[in-house]
């Protein structure tokens, strides 16, 4: 007879199935629908789609007014949408030289550099102060600088006019540089100050545990540190100041002091209803092409400065 086996002492007895009660076994987790991933592809299609679109209409006007200022006067009405039969690089110069183009975009230069230099002087040093030190009134002073951003230039044309005139800065370059420091100043003041207070207060207990003085400490240790933030909100207050017209026009009316957003008007209108319509496009390429330039230059630093602090 074969034995039978008995468990040993001690060891627990499995306990026997309830009547009634069938053992169901655990199913394994259900694979994942795959309505997701088309859901997926589909929205990135769209999205891409978005884009493409956003683009066109973006790069297409730039392109006509490239391809438009190669082209005469005659060809731009009767095919505008037709490329040049040939290059008439002669609009180019004539817009130069005829339009004095050359004579704006040199104040242009020297308007927009010098007030591009004092904005972001003034307005990291005065950031910096908000951002990093705490004393009476600091609130109200940034609140300040904000209050100053809803304010509608247009409202302060006139005060600025008899201001500049009573200075003897009205129709004088430095006169304008000053007005667009002023302009731009709140923008630059509330970027910069959240901006700095991100950077940590680390490196600069460091300097001035070596004995740096405050001015030290900002110029050689801080600012450099603020460089994203700096390259985005100059390339911002470039575009502003680089376009303006309103101001100008109100506040620069001699010939030779005029930049290139007068420039451009007085091309169009100079002859009335025959207007220099090829000569006009150059000079519109004109002013845009630094701006583009600055911006594919630094786009990376603009997306770097725009991001920084996001994540700590």
């Amino acid at each position: 007879m074969k034995a039978i086996d008995t468990p040993p002492a001690g060891a627990a007895l499995p306990e026997p199935p309830e009547p009634g009660i069938t053992k169901v076994t655990e199913r394994a987790p259900a694979a994942p629908r795959r309505t997701s991933k088309a859901e997926g592809a589909t929205l990135n299609v769209f999205s891409h789609g978005i884009l493409i679109i956003w683009a066109i209409m973006v790069i297409m006007p730039l392109l006509w007014a490239v391809m438009t200022s190669f082209k005469t006067d005659r060809a731009i009405f009767t095919s505008p949408w037709a490329l040049p039969d040939k290059l008439h690089f002669e609009n180019w110069s004539r817009a130069w030289t005829e339009a004095h183009m050359s004579d704006y975009f040199l104040n242009t230069i020297l308007v927009v550099g010098g007030s591009l230099i004092g904005t972001l002087l003034f307005g990291s040093m005065a950031a910096y102060v908000l951002a990093r030190f705490d004393f009476p009134g600091n609130r109200f002073i940034y609140f300040l600088f904000i209050g100053g951003m809803s304010f509608p230039i247009i409202l302060a044309l006139v005060p600025l006019f008899y201001v500049l005139q009573n200075m003897a800065l009205l129709n004088t370059l430095h006169g304008l540089v000053l007005v667009y420091i002023a302009y731009s100043l709140p923008f630059t003041v509330f970027f910069l100050t959240a901006f700095f207070r991100t950077l940590p207060t680390s490196v600069a207990e460091a300097a001035f545990m070596d004995g740096a003085s405050h001015t030290r400490t900002f110029f050689q240790v801080m600012l450099p540190m603020a460089k994203p933030g700096l390259i985005s909100v100059g390339i911002f207050n470039f575009l502003g100041q680089w376009n303006q017209y309103l101001l100008p026009t109100v506040l620069n009316t001699e010939q030779d002091k005029k930049v290139l957003s007068q420039g451009l008007v007085q091309l169009a209108v100079s002859q009335g209803y025959k207007g220099d319509w090829s000569g006009l496009f150059a000079g519109l390429v004109m002013a845009m092409l630094p701006v583009l330039a600055a911006y594919i230059i630094f786009q990376r630093q603009v997306v770097a400065g725009l991001t920084a602090g996001a994540v700590k």
